[in-house]
């Protein structure tokens, strides 16, 4: 019955990734079956943490978060929990010996949500590392299952896979972030006087991401490359639509990448992969 109560749990994950990430439940699809449950679990644990900080501002948001990191601690050292996200979680880190130090450097990003801090650069980098480059840290320890010397080799194109990912989240948000929640990550920009160059100057530093996020990818085992690829593919569309984007209209809209779009990109490349065309 303790099987079960794995599956159920993990079932949970995969629910949450389903109803909050479009993007993310296509490239899981495309995991080898044996991929699927781990990066499911390790979903819903950051969106579930992500959650504490961003929309729960009725509540205590520090105070849930701290007990979060606590029962996060004692679902992996204990192999149990009754919250069926930090169930799956602590399973797949576990499994995949996963660095403590990885999930409390997200946990304390987290943590800076919650004070709405004014960034530096030297803030800045903390919080991209712990809110994104771990999570595909996390991510590529279960598509290499304990291949420490590939692990090594691909973990810098990890960090900037995810860098570019949550830049361009912070991009496509900035009007939610600035006017909903009174915050800005990017350092050395004034709202009040954001600009095309404050822009520029932003994509120019994803699009280094994204080069070096890209190399990584070819490194990556048959098991995980193509769903990885596609998440790649998905939001470098979504960079090349708020890059042809005016500032003043990322600052009135969220842009976004229509589920058809998603689906029709999903299909081109599927075909050129079945053609061996790249």
């Amino acid at each position: 019955m303790l099987n079960l109560y794995h599956e159920v749990c993990t079932e949970c994950s995969k629910l949450i990734t389903k109803r909050y990430s479009t993007s993310f439940s296509l490239g899981i699809r495309l995991f080898a079956n044996e991929l699927r449950s781990p990066i499911y679990a390790i979903y819903g644990f950051v969106r579930f943490a992500d959650e504490i900080v961003d929309s729960f501002h009725s509540y205590d948001r520090a105070g849930l978060l701290t007990r979060f990191r606590q029962q996060t601690d004692e679902a992996i050292d204990e192999g149990i929990s009754l919250n069926p996200v930090l169930h799956a979680f602590q399973l797949v880190v576990r499994q995949y010996s996963i660095d403590r130090h990885l999930i409390h450097s997200f946990l304390d990003s987290m943590e800076m949500d919650v004070h709405d801090l004014k960034y530096d650069q030297q803030l800045y980098k903390k919080y991209i590392y712990g809110s994104a480059e771990v999570v595909g840290l996390m991510c590529l320890k279960v598509f290499l299952n304990g291949d420490h010397k590939r692990y090594e080799a691909l973990k810098d194109s990890a960090m900037s896979l995810g860098s570019a990912f949550q830049k361009i989240n912070f991009l496509r948000d900035i009007k939610d972030d600035y006017q909903g929640k009174g915050r800005t990550y990017f350092p050395d920009v004034e709202m009040n006087n954001f600009d095309s160059e404050d822009k520029s100057a932003i994509e120019k530093d994803i699009e280094e991401d994204f080069k070096a996020g890209l190399i990584g990818i070819n490194g990556l085992p048959k098991t995980a490359r193509f769903g990885v690829f596609i998440a790649y593919i998905f939001y470098y569309h979504l960079f090349l639509k708020i890059r042809k984007s005016s500032y003043q209209t990322i600052l009135e809209q969220r842009v976004r990448i229509k589920n058809r779009k998603k689906v029709y990109l999903l299909a081109k490349y599927s075909l050129k992969r079945q053609l061996n065309l790249f």
